[in-house]
């Protein structure tokens, strides 16, 4: 059994690491690392420069290598990629998965990956990575793998046995022996336990299970989840539009594009564009952080529009200009809360969720509710601990009420008006709503305080 080094990165490690690859160390790379989790080395390769890592790559083993090019984040990789020559690239490619060799053959540009495929010694594995690249990538069949074990209902269990024992050689993880009819068509699953326990001539077909799920290759990424999470797979067979079996997706993979969704949602929520990391360049990041922060910049600029267009107002009752954070600062939160609600519902979607019309329903009780609660808690302290007069109360409550109200609207509304349209709705739950609610709450503020105090 191999055994995994519990790895810590630390200076005095990485000092020492710089130290062996410029003395040309190749000994003290290899020992050093034997026994390193990929990812751990990965991290490694992070911290150093480029030519520092492809020192490193170069000095470990094929396979060991192949495992680490996987983990690195994409931005890593693609630089990477670019110093490797594209027989080198084919040969690493080849000791990967198919779904992993197809994902990073799409890091490439069409040229360089047409001349990586033309360098590849194993022509199976050259077929399967052509065929995944058909696919779109955030589709079942873009994330699933060629590799997985198939077996003919008519084979008995010793022919079963020596088929698993050929086909096991590419396959890394086994979680099911997949059932198929003379045309390739999924029929089923057996498992291990199975096929161990009964005799030599029993046929498959006698033991095996009819009842698999399946997902269709052109199904949505983020559906496979949601489906693997609900059943609890571990692994999915993937079928084509004739119920072919063309593929398998793990639960890793799944793992992968949860974490994938999850960091576009809260990118989104936070109001940076793109995928972005902390590694990136400051020209990157800023590129994606900019569009957001400049609507925020433009948002308030006309905020201090709208403040001046009721400035007669504000000179008769200046103590009107306290409570403008107070309004801003309640929509935006109330905005926030309840857009957060509705992204979170439709991110796990089932049958028995409500419909539209019920959330909006409910998110608009929900509002009447706290802003009552609200207003009235901001009377009594505007009136008997500030000590304004009882109108001045009336209109900050009354103010507030119906900036909840509009807040909790526009937080319910906007992420099923761009879910509808197929748009992120996480970004209904950033700088979107936040600015938004701005606007309308300083409108609705100074609207309230001209009727009620004849401004």
């Amino acid at each position: 059994m191999e055994i995994i080094k519990q790895f810590e990165l630390s200076k005095e490690y990485l000092e020492s690491l710089r130290h062996g690859i410029e003395n040309q160390d190749l000994d003290f790379i290899k020992d050093s690392l034997d026994g390193v989790n990929e990812a751990d080395i990965a991290a490694i390769l992070d911290e150093l420069s480029l030519d520092e890592a492809i020192y490193v790559l170069r000095a470990l083993e094929k396979q060991v290598a192949a495992d680490i090019l996987i983990e690195l984040d994409e931005g890593n990789l693609g630089k990477v990629l670019k110093e490797l020559e594209n027989p080198e690239i084919a040969s690493l490619i080849e000791l990967m998965d198919s779904d992993d060799a197809a994902d990073l053959l799409n890091l490439l540009g069409e040229r360089e990956r047409e001349e990586v495929i033309s360098n590849f010694q194993d022509r199976l594995k050259s077929d399967h990575v052509v065929d995944l690249l058909r696919y779109e990538e955030d589709t079942a069949g873009g994330i699933m793998a060629k590799e997985f074990i198939r077996a003919n209902k008519n084979w008995n269990v010793i022919q079963t046995i020596n088929e698993i024992r050929r086909q096991a050689e590419n396959v890394e993880k086994i979680f099911s022996i997949y059932v198929v009819n003379n045309r390739q068509q999924l029929m089923g699953r057996v498992s291990l336990k199975r096929i161990i326990l009964a005799g030599e001539n029993t046929k498959i077909e006698d033991i095996y299970e009819p009842e698999v799920i399946s997902v269709p290759t052109y199904m949505d990424q983020e559906e496979v989840a949601a489906i693997m999470r609900k059943y609890d797979l571990e692994s999915v067979p993937v079928v084509n539009a004739k119920n072919k079996l063309v593929g398998r997706i793990t639960v890793d993979d799944i793992l992968d594009v949860v974490q994938e969704e999850a960091d576009e949602d809260i990118q989104a929520m936070a109001g940076i564009s793109g995928d972005i990391e902390e590694s990136d360049s400051v020209f990157m990041i800023t590129k994606a952080r900019l569009p957001w922060l400049l609507i925020g910049v433009i948002g308030g600029l006309m905020g201090a529009k709208i403040i001046g267009f009721f400035e007669d107002g504000l000179n008769k009752y200046l103590a009107l200009a306290s409570f403008i954070p107070l309004v801003a600062a309640t929509g935006g939160n109330v905005g926030i809360q309840a857009s957060s609600l509705i992204v979170q519902s439709l991110a796990s979607k089932s049958v028995f969720d409500d419909t539209p019309w019920q959330r909006f329903v409910k998110g608009t009780l929900v509002a009447v509710l706290n802003g009552l609660l609200l207003a009235l808690f901001v009377f009594l302290v505007v009136v008997f601990l500030y000590g304004f007069e009882p109108i001045f109360g009336i209109t900050v409550g009354t103010a507030l009420f119906c900036v909840v109200l509009l807040a909790s609207f526009m937080g319910t509304v906007t992420p099923l008006v761009l879910n509808r349209f197929g748009i992120n709705p996480a970004i209904a739950s950033g700088p979107f709503i936040t600015t938004t609610n701005d606007l309308l709450g300083l409108a609705v503020y100074f609207g309230v305080a001209m009727y009620l105090l004849n401004l």
